[in-house]
């Protein structure tokens, strides 16, 4: 019976073939799907594990620096700092924008962070080259995705920085590689207004009764107020050991005012509110795919059994039984979906490096989608089936 199968292929290769070629192509479509979920979900987590944080402080009633705007002031660290099962606090901004260069511009996510070692909360953990930063001003560390490299000059809003290391996987949750800068120059990024909108604040301040009394440097010092910036997204706190980081948190959001997550929490965050999206529509993408695909197989399992009508009646005039007749189109369903997931499965691994965002296949989505494939190419050859099932007999001898 297998090799009768067998041979049936054999005689229609070709076409067999061909099907099973563009069958791969959007199981690999299918496969790179799941990957890029998969992938948004590892960079979800590598945000937070680079982050270097046990407890994410940020503006009250907020979900984060991640999931919305936040605004706290700059100096709250300090009281944190001072709290029971708290070793280290640092102050962090985060800004997505096009970072210019000398070949053209690139978007990423700005962090702004307290200059130090690896060991500084929101600092890169690890680096590929060079060195993290060190001073207060105009050093940068950059992901390898911006494709920047060791010594180069790059511009946010009106400064130049220089590349002084580079670290690997440090995306946002949207997948743009990060650019650390120090925090003070990351605060006035976010602020920053060109000279004709500085002239008409500084009119306008001018101007207000409230402020334009014969006080000695009262008007110089609301318009320098007005114009720096003592506000951060959140604070990234590292806990001592032995402390649980939800008891923490609730210390920090009772005493202090403000929204405490942990990472079990701002993981949910990112995963279930940020993701979730996606996955919905990546969800929706992959019910298409599943229906196109087992369209393309039962229409090229139907059309290559109404081709051999003739000898499906010999067959049965012979005394074949209906079930091995059965067996033999399944067998060629199986067989070319069989085709199709190895072509898929090689064209997904080929091609994901070259996506803009990570993919990442793991082998048990795999192991899910040949099954899924050998499922949807089993109920496709129903139709082919029952029509060679129906062929009469008298059909071999021209009756």
């Amino acid at each position: 019976m297998i090799s009768l199968a067998g041979r049936d292929i054999l005689h229609s290769w070709g076409k067999f073939v061909f099907t099973g070629v563009g069958l791969g192509l959007l199981i690999g479509v299918t496969l790179s799907m799941a990957g890029i979920y998969r992938g948004m979900v590892e960079d979800a987590k590598i945000l937070l594990d680079n982050s270097g944080a046990d407890i994410w402080v940020v503006q009250q009633d907020t979900l984060g620096p991640y999931a919305e705007s936040s605004t706290i002031p700059d100096d709250v660290y300090r009281s944190i700092l001072g709290m029971e099962g708290v070793e280290r606090a640092a102050n962090v901004t985060y800004l997505t924008m096009q970072v210019r260069h000398d070949g053209g511009d690139v978007r990423a996510m700005v962090v702004g962070v307290v200059p130090g070692g690896p060991g500084e909360p929101g600092q890169p953990i690890s680096l590929v080259a060079g060195r993290h930063i060190t001073r207060s001003h105009y050093e940068a560390v950059a992901d390898l995705k911006t494709g920047f490299r060791l010594g180069q000059r790059i511009v946010i809003r009106r400064n130049v920085y220089t590349v002084v290391g580079l670290t690997r996987r440090t995306v946002s949750s949207g997948g743009d590689p990060m650019v650390f800068i120090p925090l003070k120059d990351a605060q006035e990024a976010q602020f920053l207004k060109d000279n004709d909108a500085i002239v008409r604040s500084r009119r306008r301040t001018s101007q207000n009764p409230a402020f334009n009394r014969p006080i000695p440097g009262l008007l110089d010092a609301v318009i320098e107020s007005q114009s720096s910036n003592a506000n951060v997204n959140a604070v990234l706190v590292r806990l001592a050991s032995g402390h649980v980081p939800e008891e923490v948190a609730k210390s920090i959001q009772r005493w202090n005012r403000y929204q405490a997550y942990t990472r079990a929490q701002m993981e949910e965050i990112l995963v279930d509110k940020l993701v979730a999206t996606s996955a919905r529509q990546i969800g929706m993408f992959l019910v298409i795919l599943s229906v196109v695909s087992a369209a393309i197989v039962a229409f090229i399992i139907y059309t290559l059994t109404m081709g051999k009508i003739r000898e499906i009646a010999v067959l049965k005039l012979i005394g074949t039984r209906n079930r091995t007749i059965a067996s033999m189109i399944l067998q060629q369903a199986l067989g070319l979906g069989l085709i199709g997931f190895v072509v898929g499965k090689i064209a997904a691994t080929l091609w994901a490096p070259i996506f803009p965002k990570y993919v990442l296949l793991l082998p048990e989505d795999a192991a899910r989608g040949f099954f899924a494939v050998m499922l949807i190419c089993s109920l496709a050859s129903v139709m082919a089936i029952r029509a060679a099932l129906k062929v009469d007999p008298a059909e071999a001898i021209g009756g």
